[in-house]
C-alpha cells in the first residue's frame, strides 16, 4: 500500500525536482526567471485541479500563491511547443510512479494477482497538431489531430497504468502491445477493440488469465475438434453454457466459451442498433452476427474451479468502470475541453489536466480504495474542495504529508455510495458474486 509519505514523495520526485529538471533541456527555460519549469507545472496542475475550467486570470492567482506573480497575458504567452514538451515529460514521468492502495476487500477479486481494465479513449485536438499527434481523417479532411490515451486500472489495488499517450489513428491492439506487462496471476478484461488470439496465447503463457467478449468471425471449435457454426450449435444449448472450446484455426487456442441467453427485448435492441451502425457505414450486417444477438458470449482461460459462468459475468460487467474513469476524467475533469483555441495552449491544457486528474487519484487511493461503495466522483469533488491545502504546501506553507492527511480526512462516509434494490451498482454485484440473472 502507498502511504500519505510516499505519495507526497512521488508528488514533490514529479511537480518538483522532474519538473525543474526539464525546464531547460525541454526549451521552455532559456535564462533565469521566476516561473521557472516547476513553478509553470505547478500552476497549472493545482489551479485546474481546484477548477478545471479555470481562466487564465485564476491561475495567475495559483502563480502569485506559489510565489510567482504574472499577468494573465504574460501566461499566455508560455503556451508555447517547448511548455508541451515540458508538460509530457512531467507527464511522462508521473505515469512511470507506482501508485496503489491496499487490496479492496472483494473475495471475488482477490482470487487474482489483479484484476485489469484496459481501455482507450480519444480527444480531439486542433488539426494544426496533426504533426506531433495523427488523427483518422486523412481521407476526410477532419479529424486531422487527436490523442489516444491508454489507461489500464487495477480494480483490486487501484493502481491506474497510463495515460500511455498514442497518435489519435494508433490501433487499440498496438496501444495494448505496447504497454507495460502485467504480472502473472493478473486477469485482464479488455473490449473487443484489443481482441487478438496471438495477445491471448502470450498472456496465457506468461501465467496471465483473459476474460473477453468473443469476436464476430472467430473460429471456434469444440474441445473434440470439429468446427462449430456457432449459432446452430448454441440454438441447441440451454439458456447457459460453460463449455471447453478451441479458438482460431492455427491458433488453437483453449478457452472455455461461456454463453447466457438475453431476453427477447434485448437481443431486439441489440439487433437495431447493429442495423444502425451498418447504415452508417454503408455495409450490410451478417445472419450469423444477427443470430448471435440472442446471446451473450465471453471466452476465458481462468479455469471453472477459479471462476464460475455467473461470477465471470459479474466481472466483465465491472469493465464498465474504466468508462465511468473516463467520463469522470471529461465531464468533471474537464479533459479536452479549452478556453482558447491556440493549439499548443490545447495541448498544454490537456497534459496539464492529465497530471492533475493523476494526482487525483493517488490521492483518492490513500483512502477510499479501502471501500467497495466508494464513489470517485463524490472523491473528486471533495478534493477539489481542499485543492488548496495542496497548493499552500507546494508554497512551502505547510508540509506535504500533513496537506494530505487533512486532505484525505475529508475522503471517508461522504464519499460513498448507498445501496440500491432496483438498479444494483457494480460493486453489489462483485460483494454477491453473482449477477441475479
Amino acid at each position: 500500500m502507498s502511504t500519505i509519505p510516499q505519495v507526497a514523495a512521488a508528488l514533490e520526485s514529479v511537480l518538483g525536482s522532474t519538473a525543474e529538471e526539464l525546464g531547460r533541456p525541454s526549451g521552455f527555460v532559456r535564462r533565469a526567471r521566476r516561473l521557472s519549469g516547476a513553478s509553470f507545472v505547478q500552476t497549472l496542475v493545482v489551479g485546474w485541479l481546484g477548477k478545471p475550467e479555470a481562466s487564465l486570470s485564476e491561475l495567475t492567482h495559483t502563480a502569485a500563491a506559489l510565489g510567482c506573480p504574472i499577468s494573465a497575458q504574460g501566461l499566455a504567452q508560455r503556451f508555447t511547443p517547448p511548455a508541451a514538451a515540458l508538460l509530457e515529460g512531467v507527464l511522462g514521468a508521473a505515469v512511470s510512479q507506482v501508485v496503489s492502495a491496499d487490496p479492496v476487500a472483494l473475495p471475488l477479486l482477490a482470487r487474482f494477482t489483479g484484476v485489469v481494465l484496459g481501455d482507450c479513449t480519444v480527444v480531439a485536438l486542433p488539426d494544426a497538431l496533426a504533426g506531433r499527434w495523427a488523427g483518422t481523417g486523412e481521407r476526410t479532411g477532419h479529424n486531422q489531430a487527436a490523442l489516444k490515451l491508454y489507461v489500464q486500472l487495477d480494480l483490486l489495488g487501484g493502481q491506474l497504468s497510463g495515460p500511455h499517450l498514442h497518435a489519435g489513428r494508433t490501433s487499440d491492439r498496438t496501444a495494448l502491445a505496447q504497454a507495460p506487462a502485467l504480472p502473472a496471476g493478473t486477469l485482464s478484461i479488455r473490449d473487443l477493440g484489443f481482441f487478438g488470439l496471438c495477445q491471448l496465447a502470450r498472456d496465457g503463457q506468461a501465467g496471465r488469465f483473459w476474460l473477453s467478449r468473443l469476436r464476430a468471425g472467430t473460429v471456434v471449435c469444440s474441445a473434440a475438434g470439429p468446427r462449430q457454426d456457432l449459432p446452430r450449435w448454441l440454438a441447441t444449448q440451454p439458456d447457459r453454457v460453460d463449455q471447453p472450446v478451441t479458438l482460431g484455426v492455427d491458433e488453437r487456442l483453449p478457452a472455455r466459451l461461456l454463453a447466457v441467453r438475453v431476453p427477447p427485448a434485448v437481443a431486439a435492441e441489440r439487433r437495431r442498433q447493429l442495423h444502425a451502425e451498418a447504415r452508417h457505414k454503408g455495409q450490410t450486417v451478417s445472419a450469423t452476427r444477427l443470430a448471435l444477438a440472442d446471446w451473450t458470449i465471453l471466452v476465458t482461460n481462468v479455469p471453472a474451479a477459479l471462476l464460475t459462468l455467473a461470477e465471470a459475468l459479474v466481472l466483465y460487467r465491472a469493465r464498465w468502470q474504466i468508462e465511468r474513469l473516463f467520463a469522470l476524467w471529461k465531464q468533471y475533469g474537464r479533459l479536452g475541453h479549452a478556453r482558447s483555441a491556440n493549439p499548443w495552449r490545447i495541448l498544454c491544457e490537456i497534459y496539464a489536466k492529465l497530471l492533475a486528474l493523476l494526482v487525483q487519484h493517488w490521492v483518492c487511493l490513500l483512502r477510499c480504495w479501502d471501500y467497495p461503495e466508494r464513489s470517485l466522483l463524490k472523491a473528486a469533488a471533495a478534493l477539489r474542495a481542499h485543492a488548496s491545502l495542496l497548493l499552500a504546501a507546494l508554497a512551502g506553507c505547510l508540509p506535504l504529508p500533513a496537506a494530505l492527511a487533512q486532505i484525505t480526512r475529508t475522503l471517508g462516509p461522504s464519499c460513498r455510495m448507498s445501496r440500491r434494490r432496483a438498479a444494483p451498482h457494480t460493486f453489489q454485484f462483485l460483494l454477491r458474486g453473482a449477477d441475479g440473472r
